[in-house]
């Protein structure tokens, strides 16, 4: 190794050392083995999940903890690029480039001309990427007839944001409720559908109007202007947190949960959610 390139020497701030470290242990002579193995498949659960734990972090207000999972966040982006740019595809440069490029092109409000600056139009987000997506398909190989307007909406996106996404991109072209009536109304048609596959024992069938209740609840969501993931992952936390209360309740009063019956069970869970809803408030 280069004592130049050494990152034991090199500034622990610098985004240059993080790119030295990356460079070092992906050294095919002297690099760490674990790291050298990887490639783009191995590493994308890590990435998923370094995002989620971001996302956990800022949830729980912990800033120290938001520092940390930002950097393994970050360390995810440049292990990337780096096993790029030994393919010869792209660098983390490349990286920073497009990026800047792209917010500078959907800011004219910020970086446009002087007649540019200072109008926002309320949905510029949108237009920006809708003109960027226009750009790409005149450029692109893919025929014009075999062209979507779902192009584009990853797949690996977790399925409430992926199925909101879609919603929202056939709503551009008049593919949808025009109002939440009809949303509500078409939740209560796919619990009726559920309910009858279930009364039936189909276990295909089931498993189908679940995945069309969701779907329906999202789209639901979305018209009230909720974000059917936050939603449902506070939620979650909420009957966690419950959950727990209700086990406390029961260790104080030496029971436990699996012993009570589900009259028992219904008092103590009245009981935690009014604790509850005591510290909430």
């Amino acid at each position: 190794m280069n004592r130049n390139d050494d990152p034991t020497r090199m500034n622990p701030r610098d985004i240059e050392t993080l790119l030295a470290v990356m460079r070092c242990l992906r050294d095919p002579e002297t690099g760490c083995p674990w790291d050298r193995e990887q490639t783009f498949e191995t590493i994308a659960p890590y990435t998923i999940e370094e995002a989620y734990e971001v996302a956990d972090a800022i949830a729980r207000g912990d800033m120290e903890e938001l520092k940390k999972e930002l950097g393994d966040l970050l360390l995810q982006v440049v292990f990337h690029a780096r096993m790029a740019e030994e393919a010869g595809q792209f660098a983390f440069a490349d990286v920073v480039q497009s990026i800047v490029e792209k917010l500078v092109f959907r800011h004219p409000h910020v970086f446009g001309s002087e007649e540019e600056r200072g109008k926002v139009a309320p949905d510029f987000w949108e237009s920006a990427k809708e003109a960027e997506r226009a750009a790409e398909e005149k450029d692109g190989d893919k025929p014009k007839e075999e062209k979507s307007e779902l192009d584009g909406i990853a797949s690996a996106l977790p399925a409430l944001m992926r199925a909101e996404k879609i919603q929202k991109r056939a709503a551009r072209v008049g593919y949808d409720w025009p109002d939440m009536k009809g949303v509500a109304e078409k939740v209560c048609e796919e619990t009726r559908e559920l309910s009858t596959a279930a009364s039936e024992m189909d276990a295909a069938a089931v498993e189908e109007e679940v995945g069309d209740l969701l779907f329906s609840v999202v789209n639901l969501a979305r018209h009230l202007k909720v974000d059917a993931e936050t939603a449902l992952r506070k939620a979650t936390e909420k009957f966690e947190r419950r959950f727990r209360a209700a086990e406390k309740l029961a260790r104080e009063r030496g029971q436990s949960l699996r012993d009570l019956t589900p009259e028992e069970l219904d008092e103590l869970w009245n009981e935690a959610k009014k604790m509850d809803l005591r510290e909430e408030n």
